[in-house]
């Protein structure tokens, strides 16, 4: 039986195939301003037993497609243990939100913590920072790395922080500096957030943000261990949905 899963983030939208519990497919497409649209797109000569959407459009996916759902909190929490099965903690950062999930011994969410009431220490912040210091987001953690120290970022408010940046490249500081800086501003907000569920054991990163490498080198730094990051991090939810589907 193939049982597929569907992401519908506020970015990108994934879709995740599975058969005996295999991966046999992965595709992923940009969401724009019509998501059910790009969705019938990404589903296009996908065949399928049953299929189970998440992420921020799932309730628009289960108008028009009759289907079933499930949070992202439990997608992410499936497909994280999935890929680690001693994973104890799920870090998700995606384009509009972030989430710490705690899961207990046999992986169900126990505790978690989700910022979803502004872009602070999302993909969208990151971006605005990227576009702010004329870096392309696909380059800014590397670039990033490259600074030896980081300059302090004050605010975590997006539209603030993009002042911000200005008033610091208008006094001459070095942009690598504030491009670290930024990003480290980013992983103290998500320290606060582990903290505050008690974070414990192996943690996976998972979204978009997982693929920026100043991210997981920082925020493995601060917490001193080890952080786990699958090949494509941003299929995370995609695939829980569709193991959930199979089971």
């Amino acid at each position: 039986m193939k049982c597929a899963g569907i992401d519908i983030g506020s970015r990108t939208i994934e879709l995740v195939v599975i058969e005996a519990g295999n991966i046999v497919e992965c595709r992923q497409i940009d969401t724009g301003y019509d998501p059910i649209s790009q969705t019938r797109k990404l589903l296009n000569g996908i065949s399928h037993d049953r299929i189970i959407a998440t992420g921020y459009g799932r309730g628009l996916f289960e108008i028009a497609f009759d289907s079933a759902t499930v949070t992202e909190i439990k997608a992410h929490a499936r497909g994280a243990r999935a890929f680690f099965p001693n994973a104890q903690t799920v870090l998700d950062i995606g384009g509009q939100d972030s989430k710490v999930i705690a899961l207990d011994k046999n992986g169900k969410v126990k505790k978690f913590e989700m910022n979803d009431r502004c872009a602070a220490g999302t993909g969208k912040f990151l971006e605005i920072m990227a576009r702010a210091l004329g870096f392309h987001i696909e380059e800014f953690g590397n670039e990033s790395l490259k600074a030896e120290k980081c300059l302090t970022i004050n605010s975590m408010c997006t539209v603030f922080a993009e002042s911000e940046v200005t008033s610091l490249i208008t006094k001459g500081e070095d942009r690598l500096e504030i491009a670290k800086g930024l990003h480290a501003s980013v992983v103290r907000r998500v320290i606060g957030m582990l903290k505050r569920i008690s974070v414990s054991g192996e943690i996976v990163f998972s979204g978009g943000v997982a693929k920026n490498k100043c991210m997981r080198e920082l925020l493995a730094e601060a917490l001193q261990q080890e952080i786990l990051v699958p090949e494509d991090p941003q299929m995370v939810g995609a695939f829980g949905a569709a193991l959930l589907a199979g089971e």
